[in-house]
């Protein structure tokens, strides 16, 4: 099996050559493609150094079985008959075909099925907030269907990539020495402040990552679940965190929604207020899981249900999913 990683340089694509190196997978050849600015690294991977080629318009995907896409939405879309036109399936992480009707959108544990319908060789992986969330509503809408949700998402400088990380603890220090912070990743100061803002703003006055949370989620679920989000940068390094509110057809019992959390995969369940056991980003770099806690049941809504869940957004929220897609396909 010959395998493509594109925007191998980035914080996603250095997450897809770690995991393609932990799982058992049977890559024969693997591929490293990125821009004109990384062409030329190289990266170890199962004991060999493996170069970074210029992505351009040729026949470089001639024979490639499949393509880790993480390179951005405008690179996707200029890219991506280059790289299916020999029969590559592009497993595509940027936003660029997640709500095109022909472009199945897939989460595993989730509609793992949908993956084998492409006409354009083409799969996208949801957005992060979207994947941990629809991880978790799964295991709850095979009890009872949801009718509509709440969240409020809590969500890490590592979202903004690399650059953004390193904003925030230049802010720290910064602010430490008396200095003004360098603002340029965020649209205001993130070191010891929440900012209720990531991605533009739309005419309704969500945001477009609020309005992924919206569309995604029906795509994913194939349900007309509605989704109200509020997306909050917090000033956490990795990992993203919701607080979710939602209301089924029929009562949920706390006890039957903690069940089906305990059993679902994808999922691990931390649930013991009393001893202060719950999920914590600081704790969750570099797992897989989805970690639910606080399951509660919502005192507003007879039918309603309240938890909060956990994920390094790198790995399931971005570079895992899309290897799971893969893995389901082979």
């Amino acid at each position: 099996m010959k395998i493509a990683i594109v925007g191998a340089s980035g914080a996603v694509g250095q997450e897809f050559l770690k995991i393609l190196q932990q799982r058992d997978l049977p890559v024969d050849e693997l591929l490293l493609f990125g821009s004109e600015r990384s062409a030329g690294r190289s990266y170890p991977f199962r004991g060999k150094e493996l170069a970074v080629r210029l992505l351009q318009h040729n026949d470089d995907f001639r024979d490639v079985d499949f393509a880790l896409v993480s390179a951005g939405t405008g690179v996707s879309q200029e890219f991506a008959e280059t790289i299916t036109r020999h029969g590559a399936v592009m497993i595509d992480n940027s936003r660029a075909f997640r709500m095109d009707a022909d472009v199945p959108l897939v989460v595993p544990e989730v509609n793992p099925d949908d993956a084998k319908h492409a006409p354009r060789r083409i799969i996208a992986n949801p957005n992060c907030t979207t994947i941990q969330m629809v991880v978790a509503l799964n295991a709850i809408e095979k009890l009872s269907h949801i009718r509509r949700v709440h969240v409020a998402t809590y969500q890490s400088a590592s979202g903004a990539g690399a650059a953004a990380m390193d904003e925030l603890v230049q802010q720290y220090a910064e602010l430490g020495a008396g200095k003004q912070p360098t603002v340029s990743k965020f649209s205001a100061q993130l070191a010891y402040n929440l900012i209720p803002h990531i991605d533009s703003f739309m005419e309704n006055d969500y945001t477009r990552e609020e309005m992924k949370m919206y569309y995604e989620t029906q795509k994913i679920m194939h349900s007309d679940i509605r989704v109200s989000a509020t997306c909050v940068r917090v000033p956490v390094m990795r990992n993203h965190s919701e607080s979710i509110w939602l209301e089924t057809e029929r009562p949920v019992t706390v006890e039957e929604a903690r069940a089906a959390f305990a059993a679902a995969p994808g999922i691990v369940l931390q649930d013991d207020p009393a001893n202060k056991v719950y999920p914590m980003p600081l704790f969750m770099e570099g797992k897989d899981p989805v970690y639910v806690g606080r399951v509660r049941r919502d005192l507003t809504c007879d039918n309603g249900l309240t938890f909060w869940c956990v994920s390094d957004q790198i790995r399931k929220g971005a570079a895992l999913n899309a290897v799971q897609i893969l893995e389901t396909l082979i």
